[in-house]
């Protein structure tokens, strides 16, 4: 999915600076490896000017005044050599200077990110696919962490010689020099038409990138459900033809790119051609005519060096350039999570102080209507008037798609009301500082996350300050504590990724537990005991009735039996609450609750 901001046209250059943010405590290393790569390119250039004079100097050898000569032979060495270990050393920090900077900056990048994305609000992350948030820090960070590297190291050399070598051409052979100023431009358009055709072809090719992280990610996250239906093959069909359809996409700006090569070869020798013919047709002129046009052996050499010089700079620039535009996707795409807006931390922002406790968790919706989408003509939820008083118990009970959680997710401000009001404590949720709204409610979804890790790490996920008393009693409370006793180190085993290790029963139990350590003010238990027993699950209502009897609990559940203790249950239909009142008047007036309590008990006494 892409943001509606990659509509609009942005200007490179505010792409550059948004993501040079990211430089930061590098730029002293940045500016190190320009600096170094600046002097070994001058050096480089100097070299060949200096072999001019020793190869003047061997071809000009006169047996007469030999040791002469040779004394200024040796002195020429001796520059060269110097001249290579300064070239050398230059090259070498360059190097390591680059290393550090470039790496740093991706590094950086990579944080501001991933810090980013851990404020958006789910209307935010709607915006961007898992896959492709997935993609944008890996593949396209590696993708801008090369080009910083080629550009501030490999561009910076190509470019100064590119210039130092046609300045020495011309200062060593200036009746020969102008082959460069024709050779250059045309080479240098031929490869850049190339790159700018190529460029959309790998622009197309990260949306490629995305599914194919798409499918794998969904792959391994559903490896259960594709053994259990044996489906193996067909995954692997699939994957093949994503990963075929990218590798087609790149295959086609590859062999495009790769022309470059051969281009690259036949000017360089074209070039040298002429030059080795002009040249020395000037130097026979000059021995047999007598005439002083300033061509010498030594200057030829030196020329046909700047020559090879110019070309490879060339062949370089090109190829930075088809890497920054080839970059110029990931830029973008990387520039619009980091440029992402969260109105809710902007509203924070504009707004200033905010309440940062609740009074108690007494809900009232008034009127509400939300939408997911603000283009969208049908509403999520639609005239929702509700009071709930602090420590009351409230029942949600409906069909699948009836939006139950859409109804509860507005509590903590995953999502914003978009019209009427919605009230804690008897403020309206605005006023409340987003932080302290949701350290004080506690939630358990029925598709619990648990992290890798101990049972010990996830539970103080819920208050990271509890006391070894306090977790125990959670987990006394969530029916958890005796199957992590019976685990060879209790509280301190390991927990898997995605919490693979646990069954789901027992995953629910720890998630529960987790939010009773928070000791919130508003509790919501979103369908979140559908994996355990209906004995289990009425342990789990009773000890939260006798821990937290003042905070105000939520229940969404598809079992009678979860909701008919509560003070008042509410029935959803279609985003609207179709009754609302006691388990007793419900069974008598509501038509839907009627059938769901006549259905459970047929199959078995309050089995789902």
């Amino acid at each position: 999915m892409t943001n509606s901001k990659s509509e609009k046209k942005v200007p490179f250059m505010l792409y550059v600076k948004t993501l040079l943010k990211s430089v930061r405590q590098y730029k002293k290393e940045t500016f190190l490896t320009m600096l170094f790569v600046g002097l070994e390119t001058i050096l480089e250039c100097v070299i060949p000017f200096i072999m001019m004079f020793l190869i003047n100097d061997i071809e000009a050898y006169d047996p007469a005044n030999g040791m002469q000569t040779l004394y200024k032979i040796l002195i020429w060495a001796a520059v060269l050599l110097v001249l290579a270990g300064f070239s050398l050393t230059c090259g070498i920090l360059s190097g390591r200077f680059c290393a550090f900077a470039s790496v740093g900056f991706s590094k950086n990048l990579r944080q501001d990110i991933y810090y980013k994305i851990q404020t958006f609000s789910f209307t935010n992350i709607d915006k961007f696919s898992v896959s492709s948030l997935v993609t944008r820090q890996t593949t396209d960070i590696m993708n801008i962490q090369l080009a910083y590297f080629l550009v501030i190291r490999i561009a910076v050399r190509s470019i100064l010689m590119l210039i130092f070598s046609i300045v020495m051409a011309f200062i060593a052979a200036p009746s020969i020099a102008w082959i460069y100023l024709i050779l250059v431009p045309v080479l240098f358009g031929v490869l850049l038409v190339i790159v700018l055709i190529c460029y959309p072809i790998y622009s197309a090719g990260f949306k490629k990138y995305d599914k194919l992280n798409e499918s794998i990610q969904e792959n391994v996250k559903g490896m259960r459900t594709v053994k259990t239906y044996v489906r193996e093959d067909y995954e692997k069909e699939k994957f093949h033809k994503q990963a075929y359809s990218l590798q087609k996409f790149f295959k086609k700006a590859d062999r495009l790119a790769a022309l470059s090569s051969p281009i690259l070869q036949f000017f360089m020798w074209a070039s040298m051609l002429c030059i080795i013919s002009i040249g020395s047709f000037l130097i026979i002129q000059n021995n047999i005519d007598g005439i002083e046009n300033g061509m010498t052996v030594g200057a030829l050499t030196s020329l046909i060096t700047y020559g090879a010089q110019c070309l490879s700079s060339i062949m370089m620039v090109t190829m930075i350039l088809t890497m920054i535009i080839m970059s110029l996707e990931s830029i973008h795409r990387v520039y619009e999570v980091l440029t992402e807006e969260n109105k809710l931390l902007l509203e924070e922002n504009v707004e200033g102080a905010k309440l940062t406790n609740l009074d108690d968790g007494s809900i009232e919706y008034k009127d509400v209507y939300f939408r997911y989408d603000n283009t969208s003509e049908k509403y999520a939820l639609e005239d929702i008037n509700l009071k709930v008083k602090s420590g009351q118990t409230l029942g949600i009970i409906g069909a699948t798609g009836s939006s139950k959680s859409t109804l509860v997710n507005l509590l903590p401000r995953f999502f914003e009301v978009t019209k009427g009001s919605l009230t804690i404590g008897g403020h309206d949720i605005k006023e409340y500082d987003i932080r302290s709204l949701r350290e004080q409610i506690g939630m358990v979804l029925q598709k619990n996350i648990l992290f890798s890790g101990t049972i010990k790490d996830n539970l103080l996920w819920g208050n990271k300050d509890a006391s070894d008393e306090q977790i125990v009693q959670a987990c006394k409370v969530a029916q958890a504590d005796e199957f992590i006793r019976n685990f060879k180190d209790g509280y301190n085993s390991r927990v898997e990724q995605g919490g693979t290790n646990l069954s789901g029963g027992q995953k629910q139990r720890l998630c529960i537990a987790r939010a009773i350590i928070k000791n919130p003010k508003i509790l919501i238990l979103d369908d979140s005991t559908s994996a355990v027993d209906t004995k289990t699950d009425a342990f789990i209502r009773d000890g939260l009735k006798r821990v937290c009897p003042n905070t105000t609990k939520i229940i969404i559940a598809q079992r009678i039996s979860s909701v008919q203790d509560c003070d008042q249950i509410i029935v959803m239909k279609d985003g609207k609450i179709d009754g609302i009142g006691n388990h007793d008047y419900l069974v008598k007036n509501n038509d839907i609750y009627k059938d769901i309590y006549n259905i459970q008990n047929k199959i078995g006494g309050n089995q789902e």
